[in-house]
């Protein structure tokens, strides 16, 4: 637990810098209207960044906090992410900010993610792309050194497992941040919009795998139907010979 702290401590320092601020900045461009499209009361939101979640239209929008120290409002979740004192499918809403990839037991989370998620709801997932261009800078002694390069980095494809065992489905896959420099290209927009998968991040968006059960009654047999000449003892009696009879 004490390494999660370490590294939340680290993600925290590195969405305050500037190479998290310009990612976050194509982060909220992306995720934005998904957020926005989501309709209903209550809110959830894991993140050591800045909260992307005053971007809906939700009335009530919890984020949770590690410590009390990062508390900013009485709207915080002060608690093991891993068990949330939170009802059954009582949020709207929630969204995961890069944190699978800090926590040394990220199922976890997204169980008690998918858990407070409404059946109508959605569950939306950031996280960096293993295979885009921040691939190359883990190569080397390097990725032991600088965040967010020594963390393991989940794959869309992980996800879909995951998501599978707590009865969700991927519905659409976003990737973005092609540029995590503050001089972003111009193209950064022309690539979302082709949804090319050579970005920094993705933007996984989930919900609640809804199985239509249809009752099956139980099956009824048609009743045997004999000829009449044939059934009964009557029938073996007739068969028998006149001289046979007692």
């Amino acid at each position: 637990m004490a390494s999660s702290a370490r590294l939340l401590q680290q993600a925290r320092a590195f969405w305050q810098g500037e190479r998290g601020k310009a990612m976050w900045q194509c982060q909220r461009a992306c995720v934005g209207p998904l957020i926005d499209a989501v309709r209903g009361q209550h809110g959830l939101e894991f993140t050591a960044a800045a909260p992307l979640l005053p971007l809906s239209r939700l009335r009530h929008q919890v984020q949770w906090v590690p410590s009390a120290s990062y508390a900013e409002s009485a709207s915080s979740l002060l608690c093991d992410p891993a068990q949330l004192p939170l009802p059954d499918e009582s949020m709207s809403l929630v969204v995961i900010h890069h944190l699978l990839d800090i926590l040394h037991e990220p199922h976890h989370l997204l169980s008690e993610a998918a858990r407070v998620t409404d059946d109508n709801g959605k569950l939306i997932i950031l996280g960096w792309h293993p295979m885009g261009p921040g691939r190359l800078s883990r190569i080397g002694p390097s990725r032991h050194k600088r965040f967010p390069h020594q963390l393991k980095w989940h794959s869309t494809s992980q996800l879909r497992d995951w998501l599978a065992f707590v009865d969700f489905e991927i519905e659409r896959v976003d990737y973005c941040a092609y540029s995590v420099s503050r001089y972003r290209p111009r193209w950064e927009s022309c690539w979302r919009r082709y949804n090319v998968p050579f970005a920094h991040g993705y933007v996984v968006t989930a919900k609640r795998r809804l199985e239509r059960v249809i009752p099956v009654g139980r099956r009824r047999w048609p009743p045997l139907a004999l000829p009449a000449r044939h059934a009964g003892l009557s029938a073996c009696r007739n068969k028998l010979p006149t001289n046979s009879r007692r």
